[in-house]
């Protein structure tokens, strides 16, 4: 595969960066592209099961809020030791193509998991923990793959393109559920084989076309348990991962808003796998932009404007506005915040990693984050059942205002660390 796409970026300075910013909006490698590329299609597969599974479980199999924010809380976080797991045997390993390609094949197997799984809850769950264990091996290596396909000034550009790619395949995945779904008479069976189908097709294409970096990184024994205790002692570092956590814990998932949304406005459980697709769509429009525009006004400002978004997402859930003037600006707000944290967040941390230990790094923050989202699930399930939806929603409004402030504290200046 040719190692540039769009536009051939090999390495560059920063005045240099500034001049060509102006000539080419998407100034990626052909690594970030097909790491875009297995993203795009995997999402595509994911999104499928996710986007119908809140409503399933609530709705079809009567959980409660709070047994349904365990199983949330599962889905996205219960398997989070995993990413430091793969994030530090890529680096010991220098094989990151290798690990992240054996989570993207670990999720693609548990799709055909949940044919097995019928309506049995437990099942359903342990299927979901294999899923996610996929998902926390993957994570941080890619991620390592698309810092260091691309220099410094440009994180910000290539994780901004990266997510949209990525964004996109989550943008179709429920239309293609849907409109499977429609044609076999609501054969859930028959979403689970496609999504498998897709899922495997995603880890061709990681293979035959993504690159790994190993002749750029450090001797394998310089990535020893010593090194990995010296990341913990960086306090640079510790501020990452304690803005990480902070985070995580003010994040309640996709699908409690969307329920939140659903039961507002009682709108039909025909349309509720369309709500992922009004939050994805925002998403993707902004990924790039804010992406780029974070490199030039700088990461934090970004980032703490996408959290500002979630508390207003809070907050208009049980607003004064209803109607679809609601659920337009909601998913928009969600988009907005997707967009501005989830690709810039890395993009922040990785000019302060280790070059050698930047996949363990990656995954150090992303453990934290997810970890401290499995609270947060179960957390925001149980304010559900002890004050209402209404109640809980403002209570999560006040502590994402709080974490905005001290994430905005804690970071501040940390661009001009060096690991």
């Amino acid at each position: 595969m040719s190692e540039v796409v769009l536009v051939y970026l090999s390495s560059i300075d920063r005045p240099h960066a500034a001049r060509t910013s102006r000539r080419a909006l998407f100034l990626v490698s052909g690594n970030v592209f097909a790491l875009g590329a297995v993203s795009l299609i995997t999402d595509v597969s994911s999104e499928m099961v996710t986007a119908v599974l809140p409503v399933y479980l609530m709705i079809g199999l009567h959980l409660s809020p709070a047994a349904y924010g365990v199983v949330d809380g599962t889905y996205t976080g219960a398997t989070a030791v995993l990413r430091l797991v793969g994030g530090y045997v890529a680096d010991r390993a220098r094989r990151r193509k290798v690990v992240a390609g054996l989570g993207y094949g670990l999720s693609a197997v548990a799709k055909l998991g949940l044919l097995a799984a019928g309506n049995a809850v437990g099942a359903i769950g342990a299927v979901i923990a294999i899923d996610r264990t996929g998902k926390g091996l993957r994570t941080a290596p890619r991620d390592a793959l698309i810092t260091l396909s691309t220099p410094p000034p440009l994180y910000g550009r290539a994780f901004g393109v990266h997510r949209t790619m990525d964004t996109i395949g989550a943008f179709a995945g429920p239309l293609v559920a849907l409109g499977i779904l429609t044609a076999t008479a609501q054969a859930y069976d028959a979403v689970f084989v496609a999504s498998f189908c897709i899922a495997a097709f995603g880890v061709l294409v990681l293979v035959l076309f993504v690159r790994d970096r190993r002749g750029e990184q450090p001797p394998k024994h310089t990535v020893a348990p010593s090194a990995l205790l010296g990341l913990l002692r960086m306090a640079h570092v510790r501020r990452l991962v304690l803005a990480a956590c902070l985070a995580g814990l003010v994040t309640i998932g996709d699908g409690f808003i969307y329920l939140l949304l659903q039961r507002r406005e009682d709108l039909s459980i025909t349309w509720f796998p369309l709500l992922a697709v009004g939050t994805n769509l925002s998403y993707l429009l902004l990924a790039a932009p804010l992406g780029i525009l974070a490199d030039k006004i700088g990461r934090l400002k970004v980032v703490v404007g996408g959290y500002t978004a979630l508390m207003l997402v809070y907050l208009l859930l049980f607003g004064p506005i209803g109607g679809w003037p609601l659920l337009v600006v909601v998913l928009a707000l969600y988009g907005v915040f997707y967009a501005s944290t989830d690709g810039v967040l890395m993009a922040l941390a990785g000019p302060v990693l280790p070059e050698g230990l930047r996949t363990t790094g990656i995954a150090l923050i992303q453990t934290g984050q997810a970890l401290s989202y499995v609270l947060s699930s179960v957390l925001f399930g149980l304010a559900w059942t002890v004050w209402g939806p209404a109640g809980a929603s403002r209570i999560a409004a006040v502590l994402a205002a709080a974490v905005v402030l001290v994430v905005a504290v804690l970071l501040r200046g940390l661009t001009e660390q060096k690991a």
